[in-house]
């Protein structure tokens, strides 16, 4: 809260999907994954994390030069990284995410915080992301972020609380990396990717790991921000045992998504917190100075009011996966895999795996030169590429060109296609020698088309809805109106904490995901 009691937030929607990679031969599941997060700005910030400073203090205590927003521009060096980069972490997240019910719910939880924290002078900015993905982190100088995928696992505000407790206790600890060995690591990072990477994309990413290995706090300061954290919690009337609850969730969420073949979890929390059972030991202990279980406000119909109707997973400006089709409502376009293949739709592309080692990947350029797509194919954006499969072809009335490659023990069937002045990519890749990869290119090919203005108004975006429990209800009852989903009582459960075995009662609040 800064001086004029005022918790600053700025919400807006910035996202762009035209990046262009190169596709390089993987291994199945490594296909998959290698296309999930390609960093091009430079940065990507995952878990809890901040970008540089010093090392852990020894004791728990404010920092003796806290950093605050009204300083970024001034002289201090570390100050000014936060500024610079917040757009790119910004971008990172798919943009920010404007709700002003869930702001409001924010502004509330950061200023009864900053009240009782270790610097209360320190003031905050913190930003929601627009992100599936659940996770919060910290920069320099109060920057503070909180994604909506974070907020849907949630099921009260003293679990928001807890997180951004925690962050807050990086800031005023000055928690992180010094200047010098940031830089360094840096230099050494992109020499390594330029030098001996030969992929593009390869190199890349590995500039993107090596920061958020370099970014990750140690666990010695995770562990002194969960008891910060914590005190902070119970000393603002929250429920102190929050952090302990939300842990559990947030280990049952990583279950989840570990069974998903295709998910890649880096920008989710708890790929830096690789402690979770010490620490919701530490963080129950830390708790029960407060009082026991039942001490604090939880403030859930509250959280539960504000989150009602929050956006659920794909974001409209992503397109979304509904079964074995991806819709793109905004740019018109929509496409099939065939049955046994399960789509992952990633900011940078759409991904599809399926049997016998057989992947597909999508994505899409603005190109205004109107370039002959049989010479936009032979452009040199794809390896190993066979000149003379270079074909024109018509999908319905839509103008479109295939051509074939292979590289590194891998067939690839290229298929572009251009609608007004975008290039749409699909690229399918298959083991060397797969009978299978001409008929899944041919499937999704075909498959490929503009969507009826019917078929535009008819797709609705999955939001959190809020649903009372009534006499009869039960959980799997409840689930079978979660859409989106194949997994819906798996999924019902994780997001409402209810453990397997474990029913409702009337009059019980809980959370679905629908697009209704």
């Amino acid at each position: 809260m800064n001086q004029q009691g005022v918790v600053p937030i700025t919400v807006s929607f910035s996202h762009d999907r035209s990046t262009v990679t190169r596709p390089v031969a993987q291994n199945l599941r490594r296909f998959a994954r290698r296309f999930t997060l390609v960093c091009t700005l430079g940065i990507a910030v995952s878990g809890c994390q901040s970008l540089l400073n010093q090392t852990y203090a020894p004791s728990v205590g404010p920092s003796d030069t806290p950093q605050t927003v009204g300083q970024l521009e001034k002289n201090d060096p570390r100050a000014r990284v936060g500024a610079r980069e917040h757009p790119r972490i910004v971008a990172s997240y798919g943009g920010e995410y404007s709700d002003p019910k869930v702001e409001r719910l924010l502004a509330r939880i950061v200023g009864a915080l900053t009240l009782v924290s270790e610097n209360p002078q320190q003031t905050y900015r913190i930003t929601l992301l627009n992100s599936p993905a659940v996770n919060a982190f910290a920069l320099p100088g109060g920057y503070l972020y909180i994604t909506r995928g974070l907020l849907a696992l949630a099921n009260d505000s003293s679990e928001v609380a807890a997180v951004i407790a925690h962050e807050m206790a990086h800031v005023t600890a000055n928690h992180g990396l010094q200047r010098k060995e940031r830089e360094e690591a840096e230099v050494i990072a992109s020499r390594v990717a330029t030098e001996v990477l030969s992929s593009e994309v390869a190199g890349q990413k590995a500039i993107a790991r090596s920061k958020l290995r370099l970014a990750a706090f140690s666990r010695q300061q995770e562990l002194q921000a969960d008891l910060i954290g914590v005190r902070m919690l119970g000393e603002a009337g929250f429920d102190p045992y929050a952090a302990g609850r939300f842990l559990q969730s947030m280990e049952a969420y990583g279950r989840f998504r570990a069974d998903d073949v295709n998910s890649d979890q880096s920008l989710d929390f708890l790929s830096s917190h690789p402690d979770a059972p010490k620490r919701l030991e530490l963080a129950m202990r830390h708790a029960r100075a407060f009082g026991p279980p039942g001490t604090g406000t939880k403030d859930r119909d509250k959280y539960l009011d504000g989150i009602n109707g929050l956006l659920y997973g794909d974001s409209p400006k992503e397109g979304y996966v509904r079964g074995l089709a991806f819709l793109h409502p905004n740019l018109g376009i929509r496409f099939m895999v065939p049955r046994g293949f399960e789509i992952d739709n990633t900011a940078q592309a759409v991904l599809a795996t399926g049997p016998n080692d057989i992947a597909i990947r999508f994505d899409g350029v603005t190109e205004k030169k109107r370039t002959a797509l049989t010479n936009y194919i032979a452009s040199g954006w794809v390896s190993g590429l066979d000149p003379d499969t270079i074909r024109p072809i018509k999908l319905g009335t839509l103008d479109a060109a295939t051509a074939k490659a292979t590289a590194d023990k891998w067939d690839f069937d290229v298929t572009v296609i251009r609608v007004k002045n975008r290039i749409y990519r699909l690229l399918t890749a298959a083991p060397t020698g797969s009978k299978g990869l001409e008929a899944t290119a041919n499937i999704v090919r075909g498959s490929f088309r503009k969507m009826t203005p019917a078929e535009v108004t008819s797709v609705r975006p999955l939001r959190i809805r809020v649903e009372t429990v009534r006499a009869g209800n039960t959980v799997q009852s409840l689930a079978n109106r979660m859409r989106g989903t194949n997994r819906k009582l798996d999924l019902f459960r994780l997001l409402n904490a209810v453990p397997a075995g474990v029913g409702l009662s009337a009059g019980q609040r809980v959370k679905i995901v629908s697009d209704r």
